[in-house]
């Protein structure tokens, strides 16, 4: 098994390549760790490769507020310093500092 190191961590505030939406991360998986189900009904010409870091995300688009697995290829850094308004994101972590969110103690790991 290859050593692979994460691009982000919990509490990186990171927007989809493709689709418009952005989160905070609050877990990483080290490679897929989801369903086949769910793998398969990504269309196969956007399907991302296993062998990469995974990310849960506190997201959000212009609609509404939920929870997403992204690989680490369709994300880069949210710099817009904009707000989050998922209403979960207070429970997990203290206020944003710089496009940062830091867990709070309880959820530290």
């Amino acid at each position: 098994m290859k050593q692979r190191s994460a691009k982000f961590g919990i509490g990186d505030v990171v927007r989809h390549k493709f689709f418009p939406f952005r989160g905070v991360i609050f877990d990483v998986d080290p490679e897929f760790a989801n369903s086949e189900e769910w793998w398969n009904a990504i269309p196969a010409e956007v399907r991302p490769h296993k062998d990469q870091p995974f990310y849960h995300l506190l997201a959000e688009n212009s609609e509404t507020e939920y929870v997403a697995y992204v690989s680490e290829q369709n994300l880069e850094r949210d710099r817009s310093q904009e707000p989050l308004r998922n209403p979960q994101i207070q429970q997990i972590f203290e206020p944003q500092q710089s496009g940062h969110y830091k867990p709070k103690m309880n959820f530290a790991h």
